[in-house]
């Protein structure tokens, strides 16, 4: 099997390059140790995996380089791509443990819907995140995702340099670090210190979490926003009846 690499949520005019994800289909499932071998030797922050079952439905799962991610969205915005291509259809569902996502292709423009991700809990800061982050913490929320940290504004959030190091001495997986935009309505990075990565690109899944949140914070449905990691991404996002609609640019690397 030779993997299609498609970057997504790009915007080569405001140099961005977006969050590439390698995409795989096969005929039945590898095993767990064959996928993250292969995850591991192609190298992309995801590797998504599609198997089409009896009943004719398509099935993912995502693996990054050191071990299995539980909800990837640019994996499967890059898998959504793929497979339009593939069967020539516009919309495609893909199913994972978590539910379904879907992707719609229209151009060089595709849209992903996937189930928003509340917040659970106002919690403390913990030291080590203070101190690996050495920028303002306005709030933290505790999710089923990522965390999610709010900071004072887009040039807290662009000038960060996190010490991974510190930051490791919280048990606490990853965040997104989020503040107001100034060309946009908000802007954003994506931490995990715990695993090869460190930081993630262009991330689908934090955006589960940042888009029902400014959009009640700003009394919008539709937004526009910048991953500000060193690829970069733009998103386009409407928050619609419990769900997110994530819309950007892509292409083939």
């Amino acid at each position: 099997m030779k993997p299609i690499v498609i970057a997504v949520f790009t915007a080569r005019e405001w140099g961005f390059k977006g969050n590439p994800a390698a995409v795989l289909l096969s005929k039945s499932w590898l095993s767990d140790e064959e996928m993250q071998g292969q995850a591991r030797k192609i190298g992309m922050p995801a590797t998504s995996f599609i198997v089409k079952d009896k009943e004719g439905n398509f099935r993912v799962r995502w693996f990054a380089p050191d071990e299995e991610i539980g909800l990837c969205g640019h994996g499967a915005a890059a898998a959504g791509i793929f497979l339009a291509n593939e069967t020539g259809q516009e919309k495609v569902n893909l199913q994972y443990d978590g539910g379904n996502i879907g992707v719609e292709l229209k151009g060089n423009t595709f849209f992903m819907t996937l189930e928003g991700i509340p917040l659970k809990k106002r919690m403390e800061v913990p030291q080590p995140i203070k101190d690996g982050l050495s920028i303002p913490i306005l709030e933290m929320y505790e999710t089923e995702n990522k965390h999610l940290i709010v900071t004072d504004s887009e040039a807290s959030v662009a000038q960060m340099k996190p010490d991974f190091a510190r930051l490791r001495q919280s048990s606490i997986f990853g965040y997104a670090v989020t503040g107001p935009g100034d060309r946009v309505d908000f802007v954003s990075r994506t931490l995990v210190p715990h695993v090869q990565q460190l930081e993630d690109h262009a991330t689908g899944s934090s955006h589960a979490i940042l888009v029902p949140y400014w959009a009640a914070k700003l009394a919008k449905s539709r937004m526009e926003s910048y991953q500000l990691s060193p690829r970069g991404g733009r998103f386009y996002s409407e928050w619609k009846e419990g769900k997110v609609v994530l819309s950007g640019n892509f292409e083939k690397e």
